[in-house]
């Protein structure tokens, strides 16, 4: 008898320690098929791959670093430095994890233990958009340019059916330079949306929606007026990471006196793309990024409505480079017709020798 009251109590001890771990586990995860469950020691061999951690950067949510996973995969590791409840985040994570889309980089997974977080996202090679702006060495083409505010338009309209407003922060660059845009719901998941801790940190300020600066609220309207700023950048090459609000606001008073003919396109366009653009198609990004900046948002028009612009736009370019390549193999064709077959050059040996 002794004995099986002891068998009794050992069973419903054990069993409420069990459903206690089970409680102490992440509930998330139950609830976020389509995202792996990293473990913290996952996580510390992933940014240990060669030995020494490969810093990517850092922002107002956390630390990123470059990863690499057990099946060989690059990633993106973010480490977040705070956030709001457990529950909270978990629930956060959830509705990002059923965001997919092309131009968004894709979450992969996570890892809570203890206070400690970390996301896993795709890694983009080419770094973001800033640095392709302000680096000589590599200069995006008016094509390129165009393509990319295609593709930020693309995704802002389908984040828009998941969330309402976000603040864009940073965009990201595939190694085909094709565009991701990244952080999007962070500032929710991490309680940043609530306050003006986010709009406070470098490079992010020259983003934000005015109206968001009086009543800190974000809406689809904000992320129009994001656009605009990123847009003029593009357009112009002006300096992302040091943007400010002076910085800002001189930006746009520039990019309207341009579009209201009180000064010269050329004024407005970035000198490293040496003039090699479609002034039709400047022109018509910088009128809908004014549009976009309007400081109430009842002047700007709705994410649809750039993005059908934007695919004018590029449509537009497209043909011109296949006019342009058509019209130079109609030139060279008359040429090799109109030049005598007899005319050629010897492979040069000590002196170049020409034969008629």
């Amino acid at each position: 008898m002794m004995m099986a009251i002891f068998l009794v109590k050992y069973v419903t001890r054990n069993a409420r320690a069990g459903r206690k771990l089970l409680l102490s586990k992440p509930k998330m995860f139950a609830y976020c098929p389509g995202l792996y469950t990293f473990s913290k020691a996952e996580i510390e061999n992933a940014i240990n791959y060669i030995d020494e951690k490969k810093f990517l950067g850092r922002g107002s949510a956390g630390q990123v670093f470059k990863g690499v996973v057990p099946s060989g995969q690059v990633v993106a590791i973010k480490q977040i430095y705070r956030s709001n409840t457990s529950d909270f985040f978990s629930r956060e994570l959830e509705n990002l994890s059923r965001v997919r889309h092309p131009n968004l980089v894709c979450l992969f997974g996570c890892c809570i233990e203890g206070s400690e977080q970390y996301l896993v996202y795709e890694y983009c090679s080419a770094g973001n958009l800033a640095q392709h702006l302000l680096t000589k060495e590599r200069v995006l083409s008016w094509e390129q340019r165009v393509k990319i505010l295609r593709d930020c338009a693309l995704a802002l309209r389908y984040l828009h059916s998941y969330i309402d407003g976000f603040i864009l922060t940073n965009i990201l660059l595939t190694e085909d330079l094709e565009a991701k845009l990244s952080d999007f719901g962070l500032a929710k998941m991490l309680g940043l949306a609530e306050s003006k801790v986010f709009t406070d940190v470098r490079g992010t300020i020259g983003y934000t929606d005015p109206e968001y600066m009086s009543n800190a609220k974000l809406t689809c309207a904000s992320d129009v007026y994001s656009f605009g700023i990123v847009a003029l950048q593009v357009l112009s090459g002006q300096k992302v990471i040091e943007l400010d609000l002076d910085a800002r606001d001189q930006l746009t008073r520039k990019a309207k006196d341009a579009s209201m003919g009180k000064r010269e396109l050329k004024d407005f366009e970035d000198p490293q793309l040496k003039g090699e653009v479609n002034s039709v198609d400047f022109e018509s990004i910088l009128q809908i990024a004014v549009f976009c900046v309007a400081k109430s948002s009842k002047g700007r028009p709705t994410i649809e409505v750039v993005v059908e612009e934007m695919e004018k736009v590029l449509k537009n370019t497209l043909s011109d480079k296949v006019c342009k390549r058509h019209t130079y193999n109609i030139v060279k064709h008359t040429l090799e017709k109109f030049i005598p077959t007899s005319f050629c050059f010897r492979k040069p040996r000590s002196k170049v020798h020409y034969l008629y």
